[in-house]
């Protein structure tokens, strides 16, 4: 499998479809063991915590800088010392895998 941190996402339209139950499953490999499927398989998400209120900002800017690089935006639950990123594809109801290049690169802060 290509390193999804080398990947840049692609604009997604409506119409185009979902990963399959496959897809995410092997995209998932090249993921961090904390990722977590939704039951309905269209969110992927992972809870990070931080000593501290500063800390948590200067992580959920660096996601929002990897966001807005990528055009391809999360959903954020920020609170003291914790932040839970959840990525999903709106366009298409389901994962993308421009929702996997994104957790990747997450990985990486």
């Amino acid at each position: 499998m290509t390193d999804l941190t080398s990947k840049r996402c692609k604009p997604c339209e409506g119409g185009t479809p979902a990963l399959t139950a496959a897809a995410v499953a092997e995209l998932r490999k090249a993921l961090h063991a904390d990722w977590q499927l939704s039951t309905d398989g269209k969110w992927l998400s992972r809870r990070f915590e931080f000593p501290g209120f500063a800390r948590t900002m200067g992580f959920v800017n660096a996601v929002a800088w990897i966001a807005e690089s990528e055009g391809h935006h999360p959903d954020l639950d920020v609170g003291y010392g914790r932040c839970v990123v959840q990525w999903s594809t709106h366009a298409v109801d389901g994962l993308t895998e421009n929702d996997f290049i994104c957790a990747a690169k997450v990985d990486l802060l």
